[in-house]
């Protein structure tokens, strides 16, 4: 069935980029739990399945996410780079009569029959927080440079070309037709479902866990949304090389990222951005690799720049630059 997307010249106006971390967690559990994903995910999944065997709530979780899947699970984001916590808050926050609906479509059972979502919304966000610390947090760093990268390519594309280049690049499935968007092929009088943005814009959500696909939220309740595939998925779960796969049981995985990243010079808040962690825990973990004579740091005003040392190329089997 084709979707199609009805813009204003407002809702033209507020397209605009977002990363979800919630969406990611629901759409590597659907991997998991139902679908299997694409032979592409296939060495994460058989990484990942077992981290989950013994959440309590896999059942909850099965229900939701192995057939069709309700909107309330991807509240589209406020910002561009949300925290898991913040859209959590807008999961807790979702409507009783929406949530009723969408449940209901999707257990097959009248709304009347559907839990009471005072008592399903925090089990299922405290379960989702759970997985997505087990799934996606130690591997956000690498999945946030994947999805940073697509944005700014995408960007630049929207700058280029304009909305019509934009969406022409985005998915073979989406195609914009005399003002209105189309997805997932070809309108018929018969089997077409209509989205209105209704004014207020449409977010373009890049993705690894849905690639190869591109998905609609058929229900907006705000701004209508398109998960799309992020461009650099396929190399997402190459291997690390020998040498980073060696250091990481005696540095850690975080202060191996960091060396690893470190190959040409990048700010606290950059490598903070890159990694999915705060601030304050790459300073500290700068410093320990400072001392170890790893990492060196240049400060310009109220600018720090940090660059791997001589000694840490020879440490990673690389050549000094």
């Amino acid at each position: 069935m084709a979707v199609e997307i009805r813009f204003t010249a407002a809702s033209v106006a507020r397209v605009r980029f977002a990363v979800s971390p919630l969406g990611e967690t629901v759409l590597a559990l659907r991997i998991l739990l139902g679908t299997g994903g694409h032979a592409v995910h296939r060495p994460w999944a058989r990484r990942a399945r077992p981290l989950i065997a013994d959440e309590r709530e896999l059942p909850l979780l099965r229900a939701l996410v192995a057939g069709p899947m309700p909107s309330f699970l991807f509240p589209v984001p406020r910002e561009r780079l949300p925290s898991m916590a913040m859209e959590l808050e807008l999961l807790r926050a979702t409507e009783e009569p929406f949530f009723r609906r969408e449940y209901g479509a999707v257990a097959g059972v009248p709304a009347e029959e559907v839990p009471e979502p005072a008592t399903v919304l925090p089990r299922l966000a405290q379960a989702l927080h759970r997985c997505h610390e087990l799934l996606i947090a130690p591997q956000w760093g690498r999945m946030r440079a994947v999805l940073d990268a697509d944005v700014a390519k995408r960007a630049l594309t929207l700058v280029d070309g304009g909305v019509q280049a934009l969406f022409a690049e985005l998915h073979r499935d989406i195609a914009w037709d005399g003002g209105q968007l189309v997805v997932h092929g070809r309108r018929t009088a018969h089997a077409v479902h209509t989205v209105d943005t209704g004014g207020q814009g449409l977010v373009l959500l890049p993705s690894i866990f849905n690639w190869p696909n591109v998905g609609v939220d058929k229900s907006p309740v705000a701004a209508a949304s398109i998960r799309y595939p992020a461009v650099g998925v396929g190399l997402l779960w190459e291997p690390p090389p020998p040498a980073l796969a060696g250091l990481a049981p005696v540095l850690g995985h975080t202060r191996t990222a960091l060396l690893a990243d470190l190959a040409e010079p990048r700010t606290t808040a950059a490598l903070a951005a890159r990694l999915g962690i705060t601030p304050s825990a790459v300073s500290q973990h700068l410093g320990a690799l400072r001392g170890a004579g790893l990492v060196s740091t240049r400060r310009k005003g109220r600018t720090a720049l940090h660059l791997r040392t001589e000694r840490a190329d020879h440490l990673l089997g690389s050549s000094a630059p």
